[in-house]
């Protein structure tokens, strides 16, 4: 969609015709629920925000400013979700310690997450600020530019590049330190210990 009929579509929505939305949802949905999944790491979940996401978009269309790429304004409103899910995760896992039984009152996202495929990069990337992991998601995986980032965070887009390339470096050795791990436990299953040498 382009941004002609994007704004045109917006337009026809602030006016009453709310049926119109839909063509925005279905052009944001998939990278929506991809960038949740990216941030939360368990896709029901990333869904779940997805909705969410749009539903506050909806309800804030009227201050929504055309200048402001749609896209940029869209993943601005999918961070602050994403955040706010994060810390009430913190809290979740706080209020647990109260509990006698941990794994009686786990919550079901974190038994999913338990069992999530890529262990190694979900591991990597919960070491990261919610800041660089954000950083490291909106340039790698989404594709955009600094430029673009720089609407949704703020931030100078220089400074940004920067910040890009220190969380980049502190992934790769997150997920190294995580892949030597797992080497090294599969090792000790075989009765192999590592050289201390």
């Amino acid at each position: 969609m382009e941004d002609e009929v994007l704004h045109k579509t917006i337009k026809q929505v602030l006016d009453g015709n709310i049926d119109e939305f839909e063509n925005v949802v279905l052009l944001y949905q998939k990278p929506m629920v991809l960038y949740c999944y990216h941030m939360l790491g368990s896709y029901p979940e990333a869904e779940d925000n997805a909705q969410e996401v749009f539903l506050k978009a909806y309800r804030s269309l009227s201050k929504y400013n055309p200048e402001v790429p749609f896209a940029a304004w869209l993943y601005k409103i999918a961070y602050h979700q994403c955040i706010d899910v994060m810390r009430k995760r913190k809290l979740t896992k706080a209020l647990s310690l109260f509990y006698q039984d941990e794994k009686e009152h786990r919550p079901v996202d974190q038994q999913i997450e338990a069992k999530y495929p890529d262990e190694k990069v979900q591991r990597a990337m919960a070491m990261l600020s919610a800041e660089e992991r954000n950083l490291l998601i909106l340039r790698s995986v989404e594709e955009m530019s600094y430029q673009d980032i720089s609407l949704i965070l703020h931030q100078n887009s220089t400074r940004l590049r920067k910040k890009y390339e220190r969380s980049a470096g502190k992934f790769r050795k997150y997920y190294a330190n995580a892949k030597g791990e797992d080497r090294y436990a599969g090792l000790q299953r075989k009765g192999i210990e590592r050289n201390p040498y």
